[in-house]
């Protein structure tokens, strides 16, 4: 079985945070409990808050066995992918299955919005790692940045946070990514800066858009500004950006992913998911692809009421 053949796996990526990061993906495309105006995957297609076994973690189980025999090995398992993954029901005996398997530390990247829930606090306790996000300092802002499933209430989710963050035997750090407008601004950033510091946080890392969103009014904070906001908060902040460095096995195999996608775009403009469909890519590999053609100005974004579509610039047609 090749990569391409994976169903659950995806990677290893390059993560400025993680290294190399290999993805587990725990739930259908989009499935989420928020609805992120600055999402890069689009706008979500199943909001929802029940938890249930969307994909056979014994599946899951067997493409990972194969992956670990090739003998490469990532500096991260990491269960996040293109939903919310604590949405699957099996995902505390996941990560315990992963962790008779190797000694590869494993990192949960959740948006946080069911940690109110003890059992939810629990499936996580064997993680290595856990990452949360925290967007808003307050309800209004909560429901315009992240538009919520209605059984979720901004001050569930914060204690959801703090409860989680207290009990957690391994490293916690906290996600805060700012909106230009919206959230990038710093009467916005105090009042999550003080929810930041009752959370208790190893470190709080400070992110914005940098990728076509699901909103296009979803723009980014520029980075003077991300560092004077920086500062608002308490304890170690990292600013993340998205210049990260990765060796020349891993370029070299996006290259080749690249002109796929540039080949297929130049046939007619597709969506995130159409690219996907059609390379077989998973959507957290191709939205890294498009951002380097779209940095280098080789594609651009035609959007609609509904969708964001991929397309070669005018200016090579």
């Amino acid at each position: 079985m090749s990569s391409s053949d994976f169903k659950y796996l995806y990677g290893p990526v390059p993560s400025r945070r993680l290294g190399r990061s290999l993805g587990i993906d725990l739930v259908p495309f989009k499935t989420c409990t928020y609805d992120c105006i600055y999402c890069q995957l689009g706008r979500t297609t199943n909001k929802t808050i029940e938890r249930r076994p969307y994909v056979p973690i014994e599946d899951i189980l067997s493409e990972l066995k194969i992956k670990l025999a090739t003998g490469e090995r990532p500096n991260f398992i990491s269960i996040a992918g293109s939903g919310e993954p604590t949405l699957h029901s099996a995902v505390g005996e996941l990560i315990g299955m992963i962790k008779k398997m190797t000694t590869i530390p494993v990192a949960v990247l959740t948006n946080g919005s069911l940690l109110f829930l003890p059992e939810v606090r629990a499936a996580l306790m064997r993680a290595d790692l856990v990452i949360p996000s925290l967007d808003a300092g307050d309800e209004t802002m909560f429901r315009y940045v992240n538009r919520p499933h209605c059984g979720i209430s901004f001050d569930n989710m914060v204690n959801g946070l703090f409860e989680f963050t207290r009990d957690f035997p391994g490293r916690v750090w906290l996600e805060v990514l700012l909106v230009s407008g919206v959230t990038g601004m710093a009467a916005e950033v105090e009042k999550i800066a003080a929810l930041a510091k009752k959370i208790g946080a190893g470190k709080v890392q400070l992110n914005t858009v940098c990728r076509p969103a699901a909103e296009e009014f979803a723009c980014t904070v520029e980075k003077k500004q991300m560092k004077n906001l920086a500062t608002l908060f308490t304890g170690a902040v990292d600013i993340i950006n998205d210049d990260e460095s990765v060796d020349l096995s891993v370029a070299a195999a996006k290259d080749i992913a690249n002109e796929e996608i540039f080949s297929l775009l130049a046939r007619r403009p597709c969506t995130l998911s159409g690219i996907c469909s059609g390379l077989g890519l998973h959507p957290q590999d191709a939205v890294k692809k498009l951002k380097k053609l779209l940095d280098e100005k080789r594609i651009t974004t035609l959007r609609t009421s509904h969708a964001v579509f991929y397309k070669i610039s005018d200016k090579l047609l």
